[in-house]
């Protein structure tokens, strides 16, 4: 099947212009900024929930890893908990108490770690201008939206990784996904 050529500056390609077509030409962001709070509800509820099911892996468990994925379990929620904290930072909140060079603290540190820092998204996600910048690489600086939208895909991302770590070592990890979230954040209501 041969790729559609590039879309011209006026015509996004791929999957966006459906999508993109079905937003209003008014929107407003107030009537948007609950539903991008919600998302980073949602993204702090799935790291706690996935670091409440690794709390019961031995050191040993800890170690696995899959192919396909960011490493071990241990080094995996290590770095994604390290890139919150970096984009905590970069939105104006507190500076970063790890990195991917820490030693492994625990899970039970991390947690305690990624519910601060998934309560500093969630405050910053509502406070950020998204065409604000913050400095990023030299003299380059990034708009907001970036780390903003960035910090919800590398959350599902890693946390699928360990997701396939534990399951194709037959560990159970539970429902992670948004309707799991819902049925235990009130999501579903009777009509």
């Amino acid at each position: 099947m041969a790729r559609r050529a590039r879309a011209s500056a006026r015509e996004p390609g791929g999957c966006q212009g459906p999508c993109l077509d079905s937003l209003a030409a008014d929107y407003n962001r107030s009537d948007l900024e609950p539903l991008l709070l919600e998302a980073f509800r949602y993204h702090k509820w799935a790291n706690l929930q996935l670091l409440d099911v690794c709390s019961k892996l031995s050191d040993e468990q800890l170690q696995l890893t899959s192919a396909g994925t960011y490493g071990t379990i241990a080094a995996t929620f290590l770095h994604l908990a390290a890139a919150e904290q970096r984009y905590v930072k970069r939105l104006g909140g507190s500076p970063p108490q790890l990195s991917e060079k820490s030693a492994f603290p625990g899970v039970d540190s991390l947690r305690a770690q990624m519910e601060r820092s998934g309560d500093e998204l969630l405050a910053l996600a509502g406070q950020v201008r998204p065409d604000d910048t913050t400095p990023a690489e030299g003299t380059r600086h990034v708009r907001h939206w970036v780390p903003v939208v960035q910090s919800i895909h590398h959350g599902n991302d890693h946390r699928t990784h360990i997701c396939t770590i534990l399951g194709q070592n037959g560990i159970d990890y539970g429902d992670l996904d948004v309707w799991a979230y819902a049925r235990a954040a009130g999501g579903y209501v009777t009509a």
